[in-house]
């Protein structure tokens, strides 16, 4: 059998290859409550560790500037809690302003605590980390490049850090600069961290979405029978209605008339429509025994169709231990073998090969093909979204798609019926696919 037509697949699966980005003036991620909460968090803080170390330790801090400086953040708080709604997204501009505001307001605690020797200095890194979560990269930039600076500063100007006045705390400059390289550090780590981890949950989240959308289409078209037969039971009624009202019109009115072959029309095509809607209601109720079925050629044969007539050649070989088992047909199933099989065809040179082979236990689907394989850096990440490469390129550069969204669609697909994928090279030189079953999870229930 022939394949690979220069179409796409329904619902455009492997078109998907980039994750969906945001509209550029959109809102941020962040809401206005949780800098709110999280500034009424340091503040209570900061209040709590200035009562302790001049009240409990008794060492001589500027009590009332440090006041000052913590009094500046209430203020800014309940003016943002009067003025603004909470529970609104900010945007990046107002996000900058209010995390640029914490950094200056540490920054200047700090500086009447001992600078970068205070232990404190590590909370330089929370408004760096939180814009590294959930705010673009030039904001996030913005805000590390403003905490490396005041950061530095702090190094070379403070007040001395207060201690016991008899043995005075005076650390040297190599120290100091260790303590701002280590929060540098530090701070460059845990947003790169922070920045990946969410990225990979914001695009897992897309394709997750994108698959919920797809299966949710295909259950919306599964479910016409059911509507049809809906709509029987529903429309009977007023049929029933224009039946009678057509049959006293038609006793009532003399034969011979033209009114009287209108009432005779309207009753035979009321008769027509009711008996339509009862074999819609029927094959609603019953399904069809026939379409929910399929062998694990028809299977193959369904996923291949859209690639008949034109190169490479496909072939399909079916074998296994004892009859071969009938499969209930599943939206999931159906489209992702169509897509592990456009995949194949857009990679393969001459060849790709679909097997199907069965046991008491399992049932196993392999798609290989002749193309250049998966690329080994990748090959343990297959099934992520948006993984796209492969070790060449398509050998059909004008075919759309790739090894992206559409493979962890249709890898999610297949682990939603009871099954699993595996990736690896085939014996044709190309890429295998390989998705296994427990038998149970395929087959009708009346051959099991």
């Amino acid at each position: 059998m022939n394949a690979a037509p220069d179409i796409s697949l329904p619902l455009g699966l492997s078109e998907m290859a980039d994750p969906p980005k945001p509209p550029a003036r959109s809102m941020g991620r962040l809401r206005r409550y949780t800098l709110v909460l999280l500034r009424w968090g340091a503040i209570g803080g900061q209040a709590l560790a200035l009562l302790i170390v001049s009240q409990l330790f008794n060492y001589p801090l500027p009590v009332l500037a440090c006041s000052l400086v913590v009094g500046v953040s209430v203020v800014v708080n309940l003016a943002i809690t009067t003025l603004f709604p909470l529970e609104r997204r900010v945007g990046e501009l107002e996000a900058l302003l209010q995390l640029g505001f914490d950094i200056i307001q540490l920054a200047v605690l700090l500086w009447l605590t001992g600078g970068i020797t205070n232990p404190f200095a590590l909370l330089f890194l929370a408004p760096v980390v939180t814009s590294a979560t959930t705010l673009s990269k030039p904001v996030l930039l913005t805000l590390a490049g403003l905490a490396t600076v005041l950061s530095l500063w702090l190094v070379f100007h403070y007040r001395p850090l207060p201690w016991d006045p008899a043995a005075p705390l005076d650390l040297p400059l190599l120290f100091r600069l260790g303590v701002w390289t280590a929060i540098i550090v530090g701070s460059i780590f845990t947003s790169l961290y922070a920045w990946r981890a969410t990225k990979e949950s914001r695009k897992m989240a897309a394709a997750l979405a994108a698959t919920e959308t797809l299966l949710a289409h295909e259950h919306k078209l599964s479910a016409l029978g059911g509507l049809a037969a809906a709509a029987a039971h529903e429309l009977g009624t007023p049929l029933a209605t224009i039946q009678v009202v057509a049959k006293e019109m038609s006793r009532e009115i003399p034969e011979g008339t033209s009114l009287s072959e209108d009432a005779a029309l309207l009753l035979s095509q009321a008769q027509r429509c009711r008996s339509i809607l009862e074999q819609l209601s029927l094959r609603g109720d019953e399904g069809d025994a026939i379409h929910d079925q399929l062998s694990l050629e028809d299977l193959f044969e369904e996923a291949a169709e859209p690639f008949i007539d034109i190169d490479p050649d496909i072939t399909i070989e079916t074998y296994g231990e004892g009859p071969e088992p009938a499969l209930r047909r599943q939206a999931e199933l159906l489209y992702a073998m169509k897509n592990f099989v456009e995949n194949a065809v857009d990679f393969a040179r001459d060849q790709v090969n679909l097997t199907g082979h069965w046991t008491e236990d399992y049932i196993t689907l392999t798609i290989d093909d002749d193309g250049p394989g998966f690329d080994p850096t990748i090959l343990g990440r297959l099934g992520q979204p948006y993984v796209t490469m492969r070790t060449r390129q398509k050998t059909k550069p004008d075919r759309a798609g790739g090894l992206g969204l559409g493979v962890f669609i249709a890898t999610t697909l297949i682990e939603r019926t009871g099954g699993a994928v595996h990736f690896s090279r085939a014996p044709l030189g190309g890429a295998r696919v390989e998705a296994k079953w427990p038998r149970k999870s395929l087959i009708l229930p009346r051959t099991q």
